[in-house]
C-alpha cells in the first residue's frame, strides 16, 4: 500500500497545505476486467485539498471517498468532488462511494448551499458509518473505529497487500480522524505498521475530548506496538518540533510529520 498526503494543515488549510486529505493505494485484482490496477482511497477532503487530488490522479479513478466526521476541514472539498463529477464535460461515471458519520450526508448539502441532499448523493453515493463497520475496496480491507471528539468521528484501519508485488505480506495502517485518545484508537492501533495520527494540540493546551498531542499520539504509537507514527492536523502556528519532540519522548519508534506531498510505501 502506498500513502499520499494530500493535506496535512490541522483545523483549515494553511500557506503550506491544504487542510486534511489522505490518499491509500494499492494494486489489487479487478474481477470485472480480469486485469490488475491500482485501488484508490481518499480519506477526508478538507478546504484545497480536490486540486492537491487531482495533481495525483483523474478524480473519476477514485474507488472511495471516506469521511472521518462532519467538520468542514476534514470535508469541505467534496463539494469539489460532487460538481467535478456532476459537470465533467466527458460525462460521470457511477457515482463515488461515500461514507462517513449519519451527519456528513446533510453536511454536503449545507456547505453546497444550493442542491439538496438527495440531489448530492446521485453523486457521491453516502453510506452512513458505524462503529465495527468494514467495506472492502479491492485487496483493501477497511475498519471503522470511533473516536473522541466534539461531534461523531470515525478512524479508519486499512489492511492490504505489500506494495512489493513479489511479496504475499499484508501490511496494515490507519488514519485517527480528529479525536482524543479513547478506547477505539486505541483498539485500531494494535500492531500497525504505520499511524497517521492527528496533534491539533500540544501539551500546553489542557482541553480534552477534541485532539491528541504529539506526547498522546506517542503513546498510543507506544501501546499499539506500531512500526512507524506519522503526525498530521498540525495547527499552521504550531511549530511542528513542538509535537514531534512531544511524540519522540513516548514512543521510540520511527516518527516524522505529514506534509503535503509526501508518501510512505508499506
Amino acid at each position: 500500500m502506498r500513502l499520499t498526503v494530500l493535506g496535512s494543515s490541522g483545523s483549515m488549510s494553511g500557506p503550506a497545505s491544504s487542510a486534511s486529505s489522505y490518499l491509500v493505494q494499492a494494486q489489487g485484482f479487478d474481477r470485472e476486467t480480469g486485469k490488475m490496477r491500482t485501488w484508490s482511497v481518499v480519506l477526508d477532503m478538507g478546504p484545497g485539498s480536490f486540486g492537491e487530488l487531482w495533481k495525483q490522479m483523474d478524480p473519476r479513478d477514485v474507488d472511495a471517498l471516506l469521511i472521518s466526521h462532519g467538520h468542514a476541514d476534514h470535508m469541505a472539498d467534496v463539494i469539489s468532488f460532487y460538481v467535478f463529477l456532476k459537470w465533467h464535460p466527458e460525462g460521470h461515471r457511477a457515482p463515488l462511494y461515500t461514507a462517513g458519520p449519519a451527519e456528513v450526508r446533510a453536511r454536503m448539502a449545507q456547505i453546497d448551499g444550493y442542491a439538496d441532499e438527495d440531489e448530492i448523493v446521485e453523486m457521491l453515493d453516502f453510506h452512513a458509518v458505524a462503529s465495527g463497520d468494514v467495506l472492502q475496496v479491492g485487496p483493501m480491507r477497511i475498519t471503522a473505529f470511533p473516536g473522541n471528539h466534539t461531534v461523531e468521528s470515525f478512524g479508519f484501519r486499512i489492511e492490504g497487500p505489500s506494495d512489493d508485488l513479489q511479496s504475499t505480506t499484508s501490511v496494515t495502517l490507519a488514519y485517527t480522524g480528529d479525536t482524543d485518545s479513547c478506547d477505539g484508537m486505541t483498539e485500531m492501533a494494535q500492531g500497525l505498521d504505520l499511524l497517521l495520527a492527528e496533534c491539533g494540540f500540544t501539551e500546553v493546551e489542557q482541553t480534552r475530548g477534541i485532539h491528541l498531542t504529539g506526547g498522546r499520539a506517542g503513546v498510543l504509537a507506544r501501546e499499539g506496538g506500531v512500526g512507524q507514527l506519522v503526525l498530521t492536523h498540525i495547527q499552521p502556528w504550531t511549530d511542528p518540533e513542538v509535537p514531534l519532540s512531544e511524540a519522540q519522548s513516548q514512543f521510540d519508534g520511527q516518527t516524522e510529520v505529514a506534509l503535503a506531498g509526501s508518501t510512505w510505501v508499506l
